[in-house]
């Protein structure tokens, strides 16, 4: 605005004007102006990592001697408020920026040397202390480990297990309810709604473990290597340090990368990480399509269970209702697919000694998991924890199942099990109607053979 206040502030490209009230400077306010691309900034879960990198960073330096004890504490006290959010205000940039994150790394130095320089009475330099033995290049690729992990860790693997504790109370509420199986979207074997929904519980247990294998790649960290990897300008103990006061601040195992040109130069564990997201994905896709199926109706449907009713489903049909927290997930699922592919793509940009995709990895990965884990838990809530089932339709379809006759293949023999389904099929009669008129099997033996419980429960031959 016109009459707004600013003040000059200097970087090496000369002077720039700032708000006067804002807390970065020079260089953040280029990026400001260089970068009006999508306005989509870093998430909460990144700006803390990058807090919790600054203030660890400090503290190393004071134990190794490189600052001294007051400018120190003045920065830890700084980083400390940007890891809880206090100044996201001063953080407004664009995540389409240099691809190293240099603005964003830039960003934090300026907001917490000013905050530091205000208190301690004296100047603090954003490059010079704030940044010592660091260097964009390896804070950025940190910050996407150390985000990535506390929010995999602390909320999508939660997530994700009490959805799946949700299921499991589910499927042991419906153990007594037996319903048609369906291949091919086709009438297939009778199967118990509890190992329909067993299936899905162990999708999300595998994705769970998916998860752990990955993170401990994510676990190591690129701090240290500052500018390539060679770690000139840091301390030969600074990334081993910082990553101690990491895994002690975090409770997570974070330790100095083992190669750090490996860690700098590409996305790799990103990468990973981001197609065991996919599977995520791939499991709340099929469970909520499931639910959406088994749902359809009320009349003209399979109608099997009914999702609570949550909200009117049309601006002009009367009594209409539809599965919208299934539909919400598959749209969830279905953008994380997309930000897997802009991951990959951003994996394969390691140009020589620097992955240039950084800011855009970074969002989509942590978009990802807050997506995932939220959905989850709206998943368990508000659909699968309190779905009616139509028992009345899900056995009158078993009774009616023509495909109920494979049960009658070990005695009748396969060309007569399918006459009797054609038969039975074409003339809407229950199977062991028809097969009583076409074998010579007694009632009793169709009712053991043709019992829709028992065939869920394994093979005649035990």
């Amino acid at each position: 605005m016109a009459n707004q206040a600013y003040r000059i502030e200097f970087d090496s490209m000369g002077e720039v004007r700032v708000p006067a009230d804002a807390l970065y400077g020079a260089q953040t306010q280029r990026a400001i102006a260089n970068f009006a691309i999508s306005g989509l900034r870093f998430p909460r879960s990144f700006l803390r990592a990058l807090g919790m990198i600054k203030g660890a960073a400090a503290a190393v330096n004071l134990d190794l001697g490189l600052l001294e004890s007051e400018m120190a504490a003045a920065i830890q006290r700084a980083a400390k408020e940007v890891e809880d959010g206090i100044h996201d205000a001063d953080f407004p940039l664009d995540i389409f920026q240099t691809g190293s994150g240099t603005s964003t790394n830039m960003n934090a130095n300026e907001v917490i040397a000013n905050l530091a320089t205000s208190r301690l009475g004296r100047k603090v330099h954003p490059n010079d202390h704030v940044n010592m033995c660091q260097s964009s290049n390896d804070v950025i690729p940190a910050g996407i480990h150390i985000s990535a992990c506390v929010e995999v860790r602390g909320n999508l693997i939660p997530a994700l297990a009490h959805l799946r504790e949700t299921i499991d109370r589910k499927a042991a509420q419906l153990d007594h309810v037996v319903k048609t199986g369906r291949t091919h979207l086709m009438d297939a074997l009778p199967i118990r709604m509890s190992q329909e929904l067993s299936g899905w519980s162990s999708q999300l247990a595998r994705s769970e473990e998916g998860l752990d294998s990955t993170l401990p790649r994510l676990h190591e960290l690129a701090l240290g290597g500052t500018a390539i990897g060679t770690g000139l300008n840091a301390h030969s103990e600074f990334g081993a340090r910082v990553a101690a006061k990491l895994a002690a601040t975090t409770g997570l195992p974070f330790v100095k990368g083992r190669n750090y040109f490996a860690l700098m130069a590409s996305q790799d564990s990103a990468v990973e990480l981001s197609g065991q997201l996919k599977t995520v994905a791939t499991a709340l896709m099929k469970i909520a399509n499931d639910l959406r199926w088994m749902n359809s109706g009320p009349q003209a449907g399979l109608a099997e269970i009914a999702l609570a009713d949550l909200q009117p489903g049309s601006s002009i049909m009367p009594g209409k209702v539809n599965p919208v927290i299934p539909e919400a997930v598959t749209m969830v699922c279905a953008q994380v697919m997309g930000n897997d592919v802009t991951i990959m793509l951003g994996g394969q940009a390691g140009n020589f000694q620097l992955n240039v995709m950084l800011p855009v990895i970074a969002y989509n990965l942590l978009q990802s998991v807050t997506l995932l884990a939220r959905a989850a838990s709206v998943l368990a809530d508000k659909a699968i924890a309190d779905f009616a089932v139509n028992q009345a339709r899900t056995a009158d379809l078993v009774d009616r199942n023509p495909i109920m006759v494979t049960a009658l293949n070990p005695v009748t023999g396969y060309e007569m099990g399918a006459k009797i389904a054609k038969r039975a099929y074409a003339e809407g009669r229950k199977v062991k109607d028809v097969a009583a008129e076409m074998t010579e099997l007694t009632s009793a033996e169709l009712d053991r053979l043709l019992n829709p419980r028992a065939m869920t429960e394994g093979g005649i031959f035990k």
